[in-house]
């Protein structure tokens, strides 16, 4: 009887133990499919204002996925990205910030959410499901969200710029972009794949002018990248430009694809930290496979995507949900 209970007791200590393993596996106390009974059509609902966004104004795919990138990185996936400040001192008017948009398309899901299921539906699950449906609309690849994210109420304007923490800049190098990524619980591997959202989107001159004009201070070029780009680039942007923005990935930056991939090999990446990915045995490897046969670049992409998606997220009673994404309750 005493060896019954005794198995009994290691039996229930084991399904405790795998309960908390496949929660924080989760990421957290999220899942897929939060909202299931709680608002039904909630991830219906935001696919349809993207598929009406996309239809008029495709441009915006690159932004809203990178909106899902800014938020999560810093004080992890809470929305607080998108907060207003009477004063400007959010994270939304931090200088890597301001070039994001977008913010009235998550106005616009989070109205229509509002409208179907009142105070239910956070903004920080809205910026996770706005990224894929972009992503999907650009002909990539799909995958499952989980959600069940609350909302912070703290966005401070240093943040984002905050040495050794804040947002990785575009002319880290692969040491600073590893560090970054593995601080936030992400690998080698997540960083060359989310790499390639860069498939979509532009960025402006002023993000890599030094590339083509003034590399080491000494008026000269960045040795690493195709002087025959380089002079494509200068056609498009003059010194200074604050305005001009250049595609990441010419030719197919509004289509989702393994192009990005092909570009760098090619020693064709727009960014500082594109190139850099050549310098690490791990990234390289995989921008080699990602453009052969049998690449796995759109499966990895919706893992890494999951991965990130779990940075930091408050759950629970956690946080609030905001009824107006751009101010606290």
């Amino acid at each position: 009887m005493a060896g019954s209970k005794n198995l009994l007791g290691i039996f229930i200590l084991q399904v405790l133990v795998l309960g908390l393993f496949s929660l924080h596996a989760q990421g957290q106390g999220l899942k897929v499919g939060f909202y299931k009974k709680s608002c039904p059509q909630a991830e219906a609902i935001v696919s349809k204002v993207i598929r009406d966004v996309m239809a008029v104004a495709p441009s915006l795919s690159g932004p809203l996925l990178r909106m899902h990138f800014h938020d999560c990185f810093i004080r992890g996936c809470d929305g607080s990205v998108l907060l207003d400040s009477p004063n400007r001192q959010s994270e939304k008017f931090s200088p890597p910030n301001l070039s994001l948009r977008g913010f009235n398309i998550i106005d616009r899901v989070k109205t229509a959410l509002e409208k179907a299921c009142p105070d239910v539906v956070s903004c920080a699950d809205i910026v996770a499901l706005v990224a894929r449906d972009v992503t999907v609309a650009t002909k990539g690849p799909h995958w499952e969200v989980e959600t069940g994210r609350r909302d912070g109420n703290v966005s401070l304007i240093g943040d984002p710029i905050s040495p050794g923490t804040g947002l990785p800049r575009f002319s880290a190098n692969i040491t600073v972009l590893k560090q970054s990524f593995a601080q936030r619980g992400l690998s080698a591997k997540d960083l060359v794949v989310l790499s390639g959202g860069h498939t979509i989107g532009m960025s402006h001159c002023s993000s890599f002018e030094s590339r083509l004009y003034n590399f080491t201070g000494n008026g000269d070029t960045d040795p690493t990248m195709d002087p025959n780009y380089i002079a494509r680039l200068k056609l498009k942007c003059k010194p200074r430009d604050r305005t001009t923005l250049a595609e990441l990935d010419p030719g197919s930056f509004k289509t989702f694809d393994d192009s990005y991939y092909k570009l760098v090999n090619k020693r064709r990446g727009l960014l500082e930290s594109d190139a850099a990915l050549l310098n690490d045995p791990e990234t390289r490897a995989y921008m080699v496979q990602a453009i052969g046969h049998g690449s796995t670049f759109f499966k990895d992409f919706g893992v890494s995507m999951v991965n990130m998606g779990r940075i930091g997220v408050l759950t629970g009673s956690q946080g609030e949900v905001r009824k107006v994404c751009t101010k606290t309750n």
